[in-house]
């Protein structure tokens, strides 16, 4: 066994805790029973001396101590000594085998003593709990005597305490077998999570341990172990999605980039401006967008987004939005603004109206609604269109990576899936949050509502 307590288990270090608590409990029980039990056996001894001593008190008051019964001065089992006294200290009578000294000193009439323990050299027993009584009578002033042999008291004690001294430590050795082996079965439920645990690989997430049935904290282990492992597999799935998602993006304008270099390698006169305007040239720019989204989502998934917090000015931001889609779509873009200003990376913010922007206008028919206004809290930015709209069970999920809930049309129109998700981690980074709802104009409605105060400032003034 290594002597270093740091490197003893579990199971031995509880055994051990067990017998040190049980072993200082059991002492100071047994001390404390001990000391209970002489004090009882010699309250017990004090009542029978005194018992004897009214006896004697009441016929020497009666008649002389020569015309007493011989039995006056007999013993019990519960009495070893019995001494009548004359006023000066002498032995008048006394028992058989009783002391030649007195125990006591003489009392005046109607006095008494209980003297404690009384040593005597040489008598037998050697020590006495002696209680004496005066009484007057017609032999004159006497002081009776009675003492009770200590070692009746000692050696019960003595043998209460042997009895003590080799059971309690039979009782420590099976306390502490007893606790090992519930220990090391208590623990065996952790060993077989250990094992289980140990198998779970990347390969196997899905491995879940068996929950005991007691609803115990090794059951509480259990459970929250599967949580744990749950959430891994959570992750470990988003991110393969992740990376086939983004190789399956990356690939088709990479095919097209890499088909028309082949063919400018092979055939030089074919390659002309037009058919680097019109296909390879959005094909690179929409591998551009691509991978610029892909690295922002990495940057907030390892250390959240970098924001340079200053002064935004909201109404700005969604008054360039609207500028840019009435120049550059036949949609109706309409606007109700209200002058707002809230802390926040200008950049960031005005991504998020430029995301939410370009997914309304994807899906729009004919018109398109921006607005913000202002809020208890802070600012409310919606962006609504007049499209399909998006079914109540797909809300959430739109908010997730690489999701799009119409495949053809989003790739024709260059989306990749990442605008909305993008949009979201913006939001949570400055503490807002993003909801979806059923437009007015019969679309879809998103609505970005984010506090006055951006990320660890306080609430800025309004205009």
């Amino acid at each position: 066994m290594k002597l270093d307590p740091r490197d003893w288990g579990v199971r031995v270090r509880l055994s051990l805790a067990a017998v040190v608590v049980l072993a200082a409990t059991l002492l100071v029980v047994a001390g404390g029973v001990l000391w209970v039990l002489r004090g009882s056996l010699q309250s017990s001894a004090d009542a029978a001396a005194g018992v004897r001593v009214d006896q004697l008190v009441a016929q020497l008051r009666t008649s002389a101590p020569g015309s007493q019964d011989p039995g006056l001065v007999a013993t019990s089992g519960e009495t070893s000594v019995v001494q009548i006294l004359t006023p000066d200290g002498g032995v008048l009578l006394a028992s058989p085998d009783a002391p030649g000294v007195p125990l006591a000193g003489p009392l005046p009439d109607g006095a008494s003593s209980l003297n404690g323990s009384v040593g005597v050299p040489g008598a037998q027993g050697g020590v006495f709990r002696v209680t004496a009584r005066g009484v007057g009578g017609p032999g004159g002033d006497l002081t009776a005597v009675v003492g009770v042999d200590s070692a009746g008291v000692t050696d019960t004690v003595m043998t209460v305490g042997a009895v003590l001294a080799v059971g309690l430590p039979v009782v420590v050795v099976v306390a502490a077998a007893l606790t090992y082996v519930l220990v090391g079965v208590s623990l065996r439920s952790v060993e077989r999570m250990r094992a289980r645990v140990a198998d779970v690989s990347p390969a196997e997430l899905s491995l879940r341990l068996a929950v005991p049935r007691p609803r115990d904290e090794i059951s509480r282990l259990a459970t929250t172990l599967n949580a744990m492992l749950a959430r891994l597999q959570a992750g470990n799935d988003a991110q393969r999605r992740f990376v086939a998602d983004a190789s399956h993006e990356l690939r088709s304008p990479l095919a097209t980039v890499t088909a028309a270099l082949e063919l400018a390698r092979d055939r030089p006169g074919v390659i002309d401006r037009e058919l680097v305007g019109a296909h390879l040239l959005p094909e690179a720019q929409r591998m551009q967008r691509l991978v610029e989204d892909l690295l922002l989502l990495a940057k907030a998934d390892e250390q959240g987004l970098a924001l340079r917090v200053a002064d935004v000015d909201v109404e700005d931001l969604v008054g360039v939005e609207a500028a840019r889609l009435r120049a550059t779509t036949t949609l109706a873009v309409m606007t109700q603004v209200q002058a707002v200003r809230v802390r926040g990376d200008e950049g960031q913010l005005a991504r998020v109206v430029r995301n939410l922007a370009d997914n309304a206008a994807r899906h729009a028919r004919s018109q398109i609604e921006l607005w913000c206004r202002i809020t208890p809290g802070g600012v409310q930015l919606v962006v609504a269109d007049d499209g399909p709209g998006i079914p109540a069970s797909e809300r959430e999920r739109v908010l997730q990576r690489f999701v799009r809930l119409d495949e053809g049309r989003a790739r024709a129109t260059g989306g990749s899936g990442l605008g909305l998700a993008i949009v979201a981690e913006i939001v949570a980074a400055h503490h807002g949050t993003i909801t979806i709802a059923d437009s007015e104009l019969g679309g879809a409605r998103v609505m970005v509502e984010l506090p006055s105060a951006g990320p660890g400032q306080s609430p800025s003034r309004q205009r």
